[in-house]
């Protein structure tokens, strides 16, 4: 391409900000202007992230070095809680993809009560679009400011958004299990992510209180019309990457499998399986894929439907691109359709 967009990430010594690097340095559009990392401004990426040294990038600098001036658009992959005062300090006209949680609720009186503080740009909370793409995508296209999904919260809907929007399952019976890789902790050390902590294990977490319930009840709710309030329980796996959720509904497999195949028959980065098949985090590993399977249960009127994708992918940094590649009026899936890695 002639054209190539200007790109910041601020956050770049994380998980998500090296996902970015990776996927940009092979976008035919964008090119990387800034890279920040506030602890270790003045180091290089190759030193943070090794596999990336390959790459002819910006030294790591201080969010107050960057020349917003000369960015098209800005990815903040800082922690949750402290993006919404750096983005409401950036130039009023800059794009930007949050890839917090800071802007994912559109009540800010839900945030207060899920995140434990007031929030602390309300007036920027207003222009806020929620990024589930294939959802929103029209609205993100005219965004200035879109708030990446949390990652567990993507996997539980894109099996279920669709449901509810057809009236094929039972709002008031749906629960959701779902195991998730250890990344999705971010890379700040942990004593319980510690490789002795969680090999050899599989333990719920967050029981009855994971933040992604108020992604759930916003979405949900939306989607049906009315109240909607799931039993949600996460897990950790030990691996690195991927989420596979199972959610157990109300309804019958046919017309469930059909609501799903009708709304992503068009969709080049979700795949909805034969009926009876079921997906496996192996098989998205490093993509922007979805696979989603439905199964019907022994008893009468229940389904099982699978859902499965990359949490450093689609559940942020391929999600967060794809969003970027709408707000720059590029092709949809520009630089996200490498096949996942396997084995």
């Amino acid at each position: 391409m002639d054209q190539q967009f200007r790109i910041a990430i601020l956050g770049a010594s994380g998980y998500t900000g090296a996902e970015l690097v990776r996927l940009i340095a092979n976008h035919p559009g964008m090119t990387i202007s800034a890279l920040t990392a506030d602890r270790r401004a003045g180091q290089t990426m190759a030193s943070v992230f090794p596999h990336l040294r390959h790459l002819d990038l910006p030294v790591l600098t201080t969010i107050e070095e960057v020349d917003f001036g000369s960015v098209d658009l800005v990815f903040c992959a800082l922690p949750h809680a402290t993006t919404q005062q750096v983005i409401s300090k950036l130039p009023g006209s800059l794009k930007t993809v949050d890839l917090s949680a800071d802007f994912r609720l559109r009540d800010t009186s839900v945030y207060a009560e899920w995140y434990g503080h007031e929030h602390l740009a309300p007036e920027l909370q207003k222009e806020a679009v929620y990024g589930l793409t294939e959802f929103y995508r029209e609205d993100i296209k005219a965004a200035r400011l879109v708030a990446g999904t949390g990652c567990n919260a993507a996997t539980g809907m894109y099996a279920i958004l669709p449901l509810l929007k057809a009236g094929v399952i039972d709002p008031e019976n749906i629960i959701i299990n779902l195991a998730t890789g250890v990344s999705g902790a971010g890379r700040s050390p942990k004593e319980g992510m510690l490789h002795s902590e969680v090999s050899e294990g599989f333990r719920p977490y967050n029981v009855a209180k994971h933040r992604h319930m108020a992604e759930f009840d916003q979405e949900f709710s939306r989607a049906a019309g009315r109240d909607v309030r799931v039993t949600f329980v996460p897990h950790l796996l030990p691996q690195n990457r991927g989420i596979l959720a199972t959610v157990y509904v109300r309804g019958e497999a046919d017309p469930i499998h059909a609501a799903l195949s009708d709304t992503y028959h068009e969709e080049k980065l979700i795949t909805v399986l034969p009926q009876g098949e079921v997906p496996a985090t192996q098989h998205v590993r490093g993509s922007n894929q979805v696979h989603i399977g439905v199964v019907a249960d022994r008893r009468p009127g229940w389904t099982m439907v699978f859902s499965t994708l990359d949490n450093l992918m689609k559940g942020a940094s391929g999600q967060a691109m794809q969003n970027a590649n709408l707000m720059l009026g590029l092709p949809e899936t520009m630089g996200l359709t490498a096949a996942p890695l396997f084995p």
